[in-house]
């Protein structure tokens, strides 16, 4: 999904229609390539030595029975719950924590309660929240739609003030969570971090996405949502998008502005942050995974930390030559 939202928002625009495809085509072959020249460098460094000489003898292939697959599935399945889903889950936890507390203002008032109260006056005009939201939804389909059949300006720009109109009507509660998960711990550490991210194009609200992404990289445009307030977007929903790059959450990546009023993403700006998903390793369950096979922390560290660093220097080659070019 992440791929999806930023070349359908990003790199689909105005270009041939074989870009796009090229350009997930690129970022699914630069782990394999990427893969391939990091395992001949370790193995000319902290890997070096002889293969060693491996014979087995192979039995005779029989059958297995359904009883036995059955079992040794359970086994594994089971051995990966207690062992990796344990940290698995401490680390989905740790990340939502981070990203939820503290739960009061500078006032002392609970953001819980500022969302309910934003609710509430959203409901006094007639539609609730979810109502709203789902005829916004209803209503981006129908432009994809018009856009696609070709159909007159004026009806585009008609159905788009409508959509304009609802998107104000719960702009206040989107306002409050945007305000809650950057005065939340991990939004504080992301901004802190956001002199290590400017060389990769990004600013304190991408790097807050990416943190938040840890657990799974999915998470990221669940955050990307709520940081650009238009709420908690669900990975599905951009899968299964006719066209990402003109969702609610698309079309708000392609508004958004710094401080400075120069916009947030740039072409350069979505590369960066593809290549970064594309070599980061961002998913918990895999380091879980290493752990579990060395019986140790250090190759899950060494890991984390080569792979990070990386995807940090590709990224921003491919920001400051993107930049450069265009």
């Amino acid at each position: 999904p992440v791929y999806l939202l930023l070349i359908g928002a990003f790199v689909a625009p105005g270009r041939p229609w074989w870009v796009p495809g090229l350009t997930m085509f690129v970022m699914y072959l630069i782990g394999p390539v990427v893969a391939a020249f990091v395992a001949l460098v370790l193995k000319r460094t902290l890997l070096r030595g002889e293969t060693p000489v491996f014979v087995m003898e192979m039995p005779v292939y029989k059958w297995p029975s359904l009883r036995t697959v059955l079992r040794r599935v359970y086994d594994a399945g089971w051995q990966f719950i207690r062992r990796a889903g344990t940290i698995i889950l401490a680390t989905m936890v740790l990340v939502w924590a981070l990203l939820n507390f503290p739960q009061r203002d500078a006032a002392g008032q609970l953001y819980q309660d500022r969302l309910n109260k934003a609710d509430e006056q959203i409901a006094a005009q007639g539609m609730n929240r979810e109502e709203i939201e789902k005829e916004i939804s209803e209503k981006y389909k129908q432009r994809h739609d018009l856009i696609k059949s070709g159909a007159a300006t004026e009806q585009v720009a008609t159905l788009t003030q409508e959509i304009d109109g609802l998107e104000d009507r719960v702009a206040p509660f989107y306002r409050i969570e945007e305000e809650w998960k950057t005065n939340s711990y991990l939004g504080r550490f992301g901004r802190t971090l956001e002199p290590l991210v400017r060389p990769m194009g990004w600013d304190w609200r991408i790097g807050v996405a990416a943190l938040a992404s840890f657990p799974a990289r999915e998470v990221v445009v669940g955050t990307l949502g709520i940081l650009f307030r238009v709420g908690e977007v669900d990975a599905g929903s951009i899968r299964d998008a006719d066209d990402a790059g003109d969702t609610r959450l698309g079309r708000a990546l392609r508004n958004a502005k710094r401080d400075n009023a120069a916009p947030v993403f740039t072409l350069p700006t979505a590369l960066s942050l593809m290549v970064f998903f594309a070599l980061c390793c961002q998913c918990g369950s895999t380091l879980a995974v290493i752990r579990r096979e060395t019986k140790s922390w250090a190759w899950p560290a060494f890991t984390f930390a080569y792979m990070t660093a990386l995807a940090y220097v590709a990224a921003t080659i491919v920001y400051q030559v993107g930049s450069l070019i265009a």
